[in-house]
């Protein structure tokens, strides 16, 4: 199964929109994270099935593979987490990719599953909006600096359950 989540990261200044492309297959069970990731990022592979756990859901004991593109940016910290989360649970069928077309994901994971806030929400929204995304999903403590960006839904959320409810 495959699935596709749009993301956001800063490089410099400047914000760029990132895809994680998230491919399950019946294998030897992984998590792969592809496409120039920093050790954050590396990371993030356990805060995130930690933190799908603790939210009641549980993914197929299955290959897994993440890919950041584009592949030729170097993707740095944890910002990326819960658009790896809500790819690994669509491309499994657990959520429903089709609800989240136009919509960029950010935020880092806890193990329980809480959104922690994140650095760079003003500039990645203010880049999606110039790329015609319509909604941005973030923790509640970025709320305000994405909200200063006219012509995009902002919508603060406190843990992956909210997003997956």
């Amino acid at each position: 199964m495959f699935s596709k989540i749009f993301s956001g990261a800063t490089f410099g200044i400047d914000a760029f929109l990132v895809e994680v492309e998230t491919h399950s297959e019946k294998q030897i069970p992984s998590i792969t994270i592809v496409g120039l990731p920093d050790n954050a990022v590396k990371e993030s592979r356990e805060r995130v099935t930690a933190a799908i756990k603790n939210s009641g859901v549980e993914i197929p004991h299955r290959k897994h593979t993440v890919n950041l593109a584009p592949a030729d940016i170097k993707k740095e910290g944890s910002a990326f987490d819960l658009a790896i989360a809500i790819g690994l649970l669509s491309s499994n069928e657990l959520v429903n990719q089709n609800l989240l077309n136009e919509t960029i994901l950010l935020g880092e994971l806890s193990l329980d599953g809480s959104l922690r806030k994140i650095k760079g929400a003003l500039p990645i929204t203010v880049e999606a909006r110039r790329l015609g995304i319509q909604k941005i999903i973030l923790p509640v403590d970025s709320v305000k600096e994405a909200s200063i960006v006219d012509g995009i839904e902002v919508y603060g959320l406190n843990s992956l359950s909210e997003v997956i409810q």
